[in-house]
């Protein structure tokens, strides 16, 4: 089954490049190239794609309307999936991408391109309604979050924290199981221990365990990076 693609970024050798690269997948057809919010939003329209693969910040006010774009969508367009490509490592865009639910939502540095596999990864699972964030996101949370001070982080186990960063990628209990050689059930077992010490609500759905684990990452570690 092909997966169809709006492209949005007003970078041209940055939109062509990733263009062509999606060509080269078989399953992937791109039906539409954007430049701006306003293109992005009426070729959605027009074309009804299965993905949407846009950078974070288009004319016309190049601050967020990835962001933006992923949130109108999900209002008139729920089915379509939203690939949001940025420059910034700073989390707080990832939260506010995810702030209104995971499913079918995927924020990755535009770094990733170089790396197709990742980024036809995140297209094809936020086609499937999944969610993916990038681990560098995730590893700057957690880092933040152990340098607050006293935090019960400071209470999981090795283990504990490798699966609580393989959860906050946005990843099935198979797939934390096949990522570091443990049974599913371990997982199972590691991740109720992880929301019983966080004292978060235990969730099977993992568009919502992935928000939960952010949300509590992102407490008192993020800041605006749109501040002066």
């Amino acid at each position: 089954m092909t997966i169809r693609v709006v492209l949005a970024d007003d970078d041209y050798l940055i939109r062509e490049g990733v263009r062509r690269l999606l060509e080269l997948q078989p399953d992937l057809e791109t039906v539409a190239v954007c430049g701006d919010l306003d293109s992005l939003l009426a070729a959605v329209t027009e074309e009804k794609p299965d993905v949407v693969v846009t950078d974070i910040r288009m004319p016309p006010s190049k601050l967020d309307e990835g962001i933006q774009a992923a949130q109108l969508l999900r209002e008139s367009h729920p089915d379509t999936g939203v690939v949001v490509l940025s420059q910034h490592a700073d989390p707080t865009y990832a939260i506010e991408l995810f702030e209104r639910g995971s499913a079918g939502r995927a924020y990755l540095l535009k770094e990733r391109v170089d790396d197709i596999e990742q980024l036809v990864g995140a297209i094809r699972a936020v086609a499937a309604g999944g969610s993916v964030i990038d681990p560098a996101i995730v590893e700057g949370l957690v880092s933040a979050r152990l340098r607050s001070g006293s935090s019960p982080l400071d209470e999981l186990t090795p283990r504990e924290r490798d699966v609580l960063r393989e959860v906050a990628e946005g990843k099935n209990n198979a797939a934390v199981a096949a990522t570091l050689f443990i049974t599913e059930r371990s997982v199972e077992k590691v991740i109720h221990s992880i929301f019983a010490k966080l004292d978060l609500s235990y969730e099977e759905n993992v568009n919502r365990r992935v928000k939960a684990v952010l949300l509590y990452l992102s407490q008192e570690s993020v800041a605006d990076p749109r501040r002066p």
